[in-house]
């Protein structure tokens, strides 16, 4: 008689546990061991639990190839989630782990293995191919590609959330936190809300001081007391939320006739226009993507959009500054340049306009259509390509958690017809899926990679580009982690190319997930092992570092809803001597707006309450100890960038820390 001792470990989160039957067969690659039920005095599989038992087996089964598990219903239906078994076979061998990381819902089985990463070239166990086979399919069955709307990147099928497997959902505790706090955030303000309606009036800019949430942000207190300051807006371009977006510019636009006089006030008095171009320190914001873009009509009320070209300027003292604001495209006695010696509400407005257009481009662009909906494509393919036991599934798995539910939920309740931005955004409605069209077709692999984008854009030589910086430092950091896995498991190029698992997940990718693409730059195949380095570190630096830099400083930048304005209810100006504080309340979002714009900004840039740190993995898919090796190193590195970004901000009143590896989530959950 064989006898094994097994260890099985119970989930974390609520509700993990089980009162049901659980079930153990050990399959060898001579045979199975008896199907054991696993019962020990008292109470077995309790949250967090991890129990100990013995399965036996009448004859030697030689190398374990799988652990199966079986749930059988007891009384009532009790889901349970299984982290992981281990196995100690008889006569000193070594223990060996079996990651799983599943629900087992209703009278359920399921097989898992080993927990060594292997290839599909590096099995040849006729029942372990067959086990990475039906794993596939099943996960194809389950997984399937869909179009949500034309134009844009290909989705999981999912009409909701709830359609989604248990393995791919929120927690309880992170479900429950993501549904009350919205619903808090709106409470509290729409309480607000109901104190102006009946109180004062709202006519000054100061107005929104009252609904101002002060929630432990100092730069959004920072923002509400200096955002009329020229050298706040530079700075907001170069490390607000939307930090990729200004370009040098060495010849202006033809459709932007600024003429040197016009901004010499602007600049130091041994310069002049022309020597700055020449010198590379003029830059420039260009809108033309929102042009024609259809605004929304908010409870029968037409809201506005335009689209803005800003000039900006690398002063030797004052820093990155604007000097010369156009809001549409195209130039007419209509469509004034707006300078900093202008009356000040004129110049305020037009850089309020700008702020605007900001608003939605980087929520719409920067942050929906290039991280979360980028990253879902890998997601999908991943689940439907790449079984458990593949080094690229292990890899890539802790980047994609929560990921298909929080863009379920964003596809129903932010984007939908009857979203949030179809309530208090001026692109909601047609309006922001025809401008995230317009950003898809012309989306590139190539700006997916911060190197490439800050030399494409120019922007290598900006002082106090921290942004830049950070996002450098990560990269590099998830770059050298990403090439050593690989190096761990594709010992040459031709291994890549032979590795049939991997060829579909990259044709998944490209001819299922970005379709319509034919510029997009990525190729159908992965022919060397620094091709599969290169973009696996594009998935993980999307998904963690790229969605923070987006996402978590919204709040921070939205909150004082004037610097950040979610809609506009005029028209842009069209004379620059009309602009009044009358006009400029009138343009901004109402109470109602406002308060949403904060409650919802609040919501998606918090710290999430189960935040999973970038390196940190909880769930351990690796098992081998050069892997696990690696892993270490890699929390390392992150330990002295993060060091190094707290060294940088010391002493500064305007800290940039949400690149600060311990602030960084793993993967897009929100």
């Amino acid at each position: 008689m064989e006898v094994y001792t097994v260890t099985v470990a119970t989930g974390t989160s609520e509700y993990s546990g089980t009162n049901n039957y659980i079930f153990m067969t050990l399959v060898g690659e001579k045979g199975e061991s008896e199907r054991t039920l696993l019962d020990n005095p008292g109470l077995d599989f309790c949250r967090g639990a991890v129990d100990q038992y013995r399965v036996t087996s009448k004859e030697p089964l030689g190398s374990l190839l799988l652990v199966r598990l079986e749930k059988e219903k007891y009384f009532v239906e009790d889901n349970w989630f299984c982290r992981y078994v281990t196995v100690e076979p008889p006569g000193e061998k070594p223990v060996l782990t079996f990651p799983c990381y599943r629900w087992l819902i209703g009278n359920a089985r399921v097989e898992i293995r080993e927990g060594t990463a292997k290839t599909l070239v590096d099995d040849s166990s006729a029942k372990l191919l067959q086990h990475r086979k039906a794993e596939l399919q099943e996960r194809q069955n389950t997984f399937r590609w869909v179009t949500w709307a034309a134009g844009i990147p290909r989705c999981v099928d999912a009409k909701t959330e709830t359609d989604l497997p248990q393995d791919v959902r929120f927690d309880n505790e992170k479900r429950s936190d993501f549904e009350h706090s919205l619903q808090y955030a709106l409470l509290e303000l729409s309480l607000k809300k109901l104190a102006i309606t009946f109180g004062k009036s709202w006519s000054d800019l100061d107005d929104f001081k009252r609904i101002f949430w002060k929630l432990r942000s100092p730069i959004a207190e920072y923002c509400m007391d200096h955002w009329k300051e020229d050298w706040l807006f530079g700075y907001q371009c170069l490390n607000g939320s939307n930090p990729r977006m200004i370009t040098k510019c060495s010849v202006l636009p033809g459709n932007f006739p600024v003429t040197s006089d016009m901004v010499q006030s602007s600049m130091t008095a041994k310069t002049n226009l022309d020597k700055e171009l020449k010198a590379g320190n003029i830059f420039l914001l260009d809108y033309a993507i929102m042009d024609g873009i259809p605004a929304n009509t908010i409870k029968g009320k037409p809201q506005f959009i335009a689209a803005p070209l800003c000039l900006l300027y690398q002063h030797p003292d004052e820093g990155l500054i604007p000097i010369a604001i156009q809001l549409e495209q195209t130039p007419n006695l209509d469509t004034p340049i707006f300078l900093p010696r202008d009356p000040p509400l004129a110049w305020l407005l037009a850089k309020m306009w700008v702020r605007h257009s900001e608003f939605q481009v980087f929520q719409l662009l920067s942050h929906l259509l290039r991280t979360h909906l980028v990253v879902e494509v890998f997601c999908v393919a991943t689940l439907r390509q790449l079984p458990a036991v593949h080094p690229i599934y292990k890899l890539l798995a802790p980047h994609l958690r929560y990921t298909l539910e929080i863009n379920c939920r964003g596809r129903t309740q932010l984007i939908s017809p009857n979203g949030i931005f179809k309530r208090v955004v001026s692109t909601g409605g047609d309006g922001l899926l025809i401008l995230a069209q317009r950003e898809y077709k012309v989306l590139t692999y190539r700006s997916l990679q911060p190197h490439f984008d800050f030399t494409d854009r120019g922007v290598f030589q900006v002082p106090n580009y921290f942004y830049r910086e950070n996002s450098l430092m990560l990269w590099e950091a998830i770059h050298c982690f990403v090439s050593d896995m690989v190096s761990l498991y594709y010992h040459t190029d031709q291994n890549v190319e032979e590795d049939p698992e991997l060829q579909a997940w990259i044709k998944d990718v490209t001819e299922e997930g970005f379709t319509e693409l034919p510029n997009f730059g990525l190729s159908n195949k992965l022919c060397s092992k620094e091709e599969l380095s290169t973009l696996l570190t594009v998935v993980i630096f999307t998904s963690t570092a790229q969605h923070a830099a987006t996402n978590n400083g919204q709040f921070d930048w939205c909150a004082w809803v004037p610097n950040t304005p979610c809609t506009m209810r005029l028209p842009p100006p069209s004379d620059k001597d009309a602009v009044t504080m009358e006009m400029i309340m009138a343009s901004l979002p109402d109470v109602g707006q406002s308060c949403v714009q904060m409650a919802i900004t609040w919501h998606l840039g918090r710290a999430q309450p189960d935040a999973i740190p970038l390196g940190q993995y909880t769930q351990e898919h690796f098992t081998e100890s050069l892997a696990l090796e690696l892993i270490e190193t890699f929390r390392v590195k992150l330990k002295e960038i993060e060091n190094q970004i707290l060294d940088q901000n010391a002493g500064l009143d305007l800290q940039y820390l949400v690149l600060l590896p311990s602030r960084v989530e793993n993967s897009i959950t929100i």
